[in-house]
């Protein structure tokens, strides 16, 4: 925050080392360590005036106090003002607390009063001994987020100090502050940090105050510039030149059983003029279940081998690395490609083999995380693919970059990604949407049943596979736990074996070895098994168009991302589909709301905006958060404008203002930033 921003909080070495510990150690971050909510400490109401439902401050004097061991230890404070007795009850105290609360002791006590056995009462209050007539604060009290040993009002006292040493220059020239009608900057954390008496505490706590907007401008403001800059800052660096030599992609397409839908058309349009670019591409390409990401992927992969370059593509898992494999050598291999594979799994002479091929003349290099591993060198790799990017963190990302000379890099996701949040946590990346599916897929019904009901669906299940269709049940668990009572794969597998007499039960999960699962996932898309039972090893990139039910055990455990992906492997075929969600009761508020979703909701970017609503993008965008900030104040449902706004913004600043760009990033960010740059 100017020169004395960026110095380390003066305080003890004990106290720094516990503040580093919630993200403070420099004199600006405790300027917008920002409170949680605030206590009104200004006046005191009587006793016998204190109403349940919301927090009050007393003044009492202490009677005496005990403490009692039933039904638990517990340390009972009696006390009174001229209206009336209250009793303080505290379950964890100690000794100095007792002795502060002794008979005599004149003390003003924070909590909501409610009724108890013996009368008033507040449970756990925040106190402290006064002396008579001792003056009442004049504003409202912040509470801030802490951790164990900081008090708050030791928070307090560090925030208090540095407001009046910091350098509050505003980052927004004034013209722009007053066209986006938001406060000054330095006026808005000095309210924030000590609103005045007055202040409408509902509006505080709902953050609706203009000096919160300001706040939660700034801070996706920040995040903005941040990867706007890592996006120019590609546009510096050296990527190899994929101009096609030939005809390898109109002669894949010209093998292909099915035309490319408009979208698909659309998007390899965008990924051919990046691929040409002398810097790297880094674009994600997303699209719901089925839209066809995989054929765009190896339309790119023909460019970049076309062009005398090889193109890697990883995906998370064995099962769906090797589909991929097995789909695009059977594009490519006539066409005269060479394809390598590369997994775990891959031992001996057959692994020394394709790692010599990597090396030398393969074209198009198919693996799970092996292709990043030390010993894996590739001849001249121009374009890394990514399936199921969410499942890898920004390490990983880049250690298959790293295997070339900064090759291009298409990410994949069959998981929609919202807008507001497309706009803000991938705001550095070039963003394809495949916004339209392939005809052919057959709607999928979906069906709720209580466990209770399961003999029911045994039957249909039954009737199904008898009409020479197939059947996935997945289960979340591999073998029994107690922690989670829930029904098992082995458990299943057994159970369907007897039930299903005449016909062929299977079953895959993660702990089987990569040829086990395999030869099982080979025999269920020939046809030999009916009914396969599964963990969520299943989750992605299984196509078996013959297999036209889902029953997925206790839905109300997984995620809606998990639940539509999984629903996602049926409808690929000419029948008709279904997938039953079998629940558990008593169903918990969340699990509810999810189940009524994925009932209700077969669009997958309607899902997952749905499903952000619910979770947050913390846990919503997964691995990547490694090198993203987190919005803490800013909410992109509720402040989707101030995310549009700052996105100009950040342009606007980077070109017009670098320094002042320059100076907002280290208010915000400091060193934090260096993450994004991976």
């Amino acid at each position: 925050m100017g020169g004395d921003g960026a110095a380390p909080i003066r305080a003890s070495e004990a106290l720094r080392k516990k503040l580093a510990k919630i993200g403070l150690q420099r004199e600006a971050d405790l300027l917008v360590h920002l409170p949680l909510r605030y206590e009104d400490e200004t006046c005191i109401t009587p006793v016998a005036r204190a109403a349940g439902g919301r927090p009050v401050q007393v003044e009492v004097v202490v009677h005496g106090n005990e403490v009692q061991y039933r039904p638990r230890r517990q340390l009972i404070v009696r006390a009174a003002d001229a209206s009336g007795e209250i009793t303080l009850r505290f379950f964890s105290f100690y000794p100095s607390q007792q002795a502060a609360l002794s008979a005599g002791s004149r003390v003003r006590a924070f909590g909501e009063v409610r009724g108890g056995f013996f009368g008033a009462e507040m449970v756990h209050p925040r106190f402290r001994k006064v002396g008579d007539d001792e003056p009442l604060p004049t504003e409202l009290t912040p509470i801030y987020p802490s951790t164990a040993g900081v008090a708050n009002s030791a928070l307090h006292k560090l925030i208090a100090r540095a407001l009046e040493s910091a350098d509050l220059a505003d980052t927004l020239p004034d013209e722009l502050r007053q066209q986006l009608k938001l406060p000054g900057l330095a006026r808005s954390l000095r309210f924030l940090h000590t609103p005045p008496p007055g202040t409408d505490l509902d509006t505080l706590h709902a953050r609706h105050h203009p000096a919160w907007r300001r706040v939660k401008f700034d801070e996706v403001l920040a995040q903005q510039l941040s990867l706007r800059r890592a996006w120019l800052a590609r546009r510096e660096q050296g990527a190899p030149v994929l101009v096609a030599r030939d005809d390898l992609g109109a002669r894949l397409l010209d093998r292909l059983p099915f035309g490319l839908t408009g979208a698909q058309l659309r998007a390899m349009a965008e990924i051919a003029r990046d691929l040409g670019q002398p810097y790297p591409m880094q674009r994600l390409l997303q699209g719901d279940v089925g839209a066809g990401k995989t054929i765009v992927a190896a339309l790119a992969a023909c460019q970049a081998i076309s062009a005398g370059w090889q193109a890697a593509f990883m995906a998370p898992t064995e099962i769906l690395a090797e589909q991929h494999y097995l789909k695009l050598a059977a594009w490519l291999e006539p066409l005269g490609v060479k394809v390598a594979w590369l997994s775990g799994s891959l031992k001996g002479k057959a692994r020394r083999e394709q790692l010599a091929a990597a090396a030398a003349d393969a074209q198009l290099i198919v693996g799970t995380h092996a292709l990043i591993q030390e010993g894996v060198d590739f001849a001249r790799l121009g374009l890394a693919i990514v399936d199921e990017q969410h499942r890898f963190g920004v390490a990983q990302r880049l250690a298959l970059r790293k295997k070339g000379s900064n090759p291009h890099q298409l990410m994949m996701s069959a998981t929609p990604i919202p807008r507001t949040l497309a706009m803000s946590y991938y705001a550095d990346l070039d963003v394809t949407v495949l916004d339209e599916l392939p005809p052919g897929r057959t709607p999928i019904k979906t069906r709720l049943i209580a466990d209770s009901r399961r003999d029911e669906l045994v039957g249909f299940v039954k009737k199904h596979v008898e009409e020479g269709r197939q059947a996935y049940w997945v289960c979340p668990l591999i073998e029994e736990s107690e922690a989670l009572q829930l029904q098992t794969a082995q458990e299943t597998y057994a159970t369907l074996l007897a039930e299903f007499s005449g016909l062929t039960v299977g079953l895959v999960h993660g702990r089987l070895k990569a040829d086990e699962k395999q030869a099982v996932m080979a025999a269920f898309a020939a046809g030999e098994i009916d009914v396969l039972v599964a963990t969520t090893v299943i989750e992605v990139g299984v196509d078996v168009p013959n297999a036209s039910l889902m029953v997925i055990e206790h839905a109300e455990r997984f995620g809606l991302s998990q639940l539509h992906q999984l629903r996602g492997r049926v409808g690929r075929g000419a029948h008709e589909s279904s997938c039953v969600l079998i629940y558990a009761g008593p169903l918990g508020e969340v699990a509810r709301q999810r189940l009524k979703i994925i009932y209700e909701h077969t669009d997958g970017f309607e899902i997952a905006r749905r499903d952000l609503q619910l979770r947050g993008p913390g846990e919503f965008v997964g691995s990547r958060q490694s090198g993203v900030p987190l919005l803490r104040y800013a909410d992109l449902e509720a402040d989707a404008d101030l995310v549009e706004m700052a996105r100009g913004v950040a342009e606007n600043m980077l070109t017009a203002h670098p320094e002042l760009a320059e100076r907002h990033l280290q208010r915000w960010l400091g060193s934090r930033e260096e993450l994004l740059k991976s």
